[in-house]
């Protein structure tokens, strides 16, 4: 109908996102921080990306056919981001989920309408219980299905170098000096990297890491350290192998930081930014905290900072006390959300 001012669907709405700065977060650092923050995306998270372009990808190439099954590995919000996909291009979404993942992601996988499985997070990727298995074994079960295998496709990181690298760019007028961002899968760093090191070498990409995952060792020595594995609480970020969705040479330097400081960084970002994020974003944030206490940065620094996805994904989490106080993450100096009081 003319002159109505209408999406086709929130499909419309994936990409662009906004650069926000950060005035209170990064009060006494050297430089100027802006955030890039996912979750304005439809589906609350960077995935959203990834899941439309690999989706169109295989509809334009016949890989994918009406009424085929679309299946992935997920820890919560590339499974959100293809189930919110498949729904409104009409394919069946099953999806192999971590049990790492906050039930608040899981729930929202069910809500979709996709077909979930809950796979067992600290076993070997090798494990015929890990998600990784347990989705080759449906893909291999499923007649008409396709098999996204983000950590393993290159089209992750193609994604990113066609939307977020140059959006990035865009926004700061080419000024940039820093990228900082997580690596899971690696494509978002990866692909965002390769785009604005094209348009200027000089511009520094820094990875985070977590304790318990291979990445940062990897990317020194190029050797799989089987030693460095262990669990850890963080969501979509490290891992227990390497995956070929991240471009290593793109990356200049990683930072590893712990799951408590990423949790309570988190909730900070929250009451000093009004911006409500996730637990990756609080490792990100992390990760500029401990860089600028090595100097990384100087006056001039344009340092942006990926936040992947929206804190509603971590309510049974990092934003809640009870959760927080399980993990041991609560002390004299680190004060809880305030008491909710009840008026009778």
């Amino acid at each position: 109908m003319k002159n109505i001012q209408a999406h086709e669907s929130v499909l419309e709405l994936i990409g662009n996102t906004p650069l926000i700065k950060l005035n209170h977060m990064t009060s006494g650092m050297k430089g100027n921080f802006y955030a890039k923050v996912e979750a304005f995306n439809p589906g609350h998270s960077a995935k959203d990306r990834i899941a439309l372009y690999i989706i169109n990808q295989a509809e334009q190439k016949g890989i994918l056919k009406p009424g085929d099954t679309i299946i992935e590995t997920t820890s919560g919000n590339t499974g959100f981001s293809i189930a919110m996909v498949s729904v409104l291009k009409g394919y069946k979404c099953i999806l192999a989920v971590s049990s790492k993942s906050s039930s608040d992601k899981i729930d929202m996988l069910k809500a979709m309408g996709a077909e979930v499985h809950v796979c067992p997070a600290h076993v070997p990727a090798e494990d015929p219980r890990s998600y990784y298995e347990v989705a080759k074994r449906l893909h291999q079960e499923r007649e008409g299905s396709i098999y996204i295998n983000q950590y393993f496709n290159e089209l992750n990181i193609d994604a990113h170098y066609h939307s977020t690298g140059p959006e990035i760019w865009n926004q700061t007028q080419g000024k940039i000096t820093h990228l900082v961002a997580c690596s899971g899968t690696g494509g978002t760093i990866s692909g965002t990297a390769r785009f604005l090191k094209e348009q200027n070498p000089n511009i520094q990409v820094l990875g985070i890491d977590a304790y318990g995952s291979v990445i940062q060792k990897y990317h020194e020595t190029r050797e799989l350290d089987k030693e460095e594995i262990y669990p850890y609480r963080i969501e979509g970020l490290g891992k227990n192998l390497i995956p070929s969705a991240t471009d290593f040479d793109q990356i200049d330097r990683f930072m590893k930081v712990t799951d408590e400081d990423s949790a309570h960084t988190a909730r900070e970002i929250a009451k000093k930014e009004g911006l409500f994020v996730g637990y990756t974003s609080g490792a990100a944030m992390q990760g500029i905290k401990q860089f600028s206490e090595e100097g990384t940065f100087d006056e001039n620094s344009v340092v942006v900072v990926i936040f992947p996805d929206h804190g509603s994904r971590y309510m049974s989490k990092v934003f809640s006390d009870e959760w927080m106080e399980q993990q041991g993450f609560m002390d004299s100096e680190r004060e809880p959300q305030k008491a909710i009081q009840y008026i009778k």
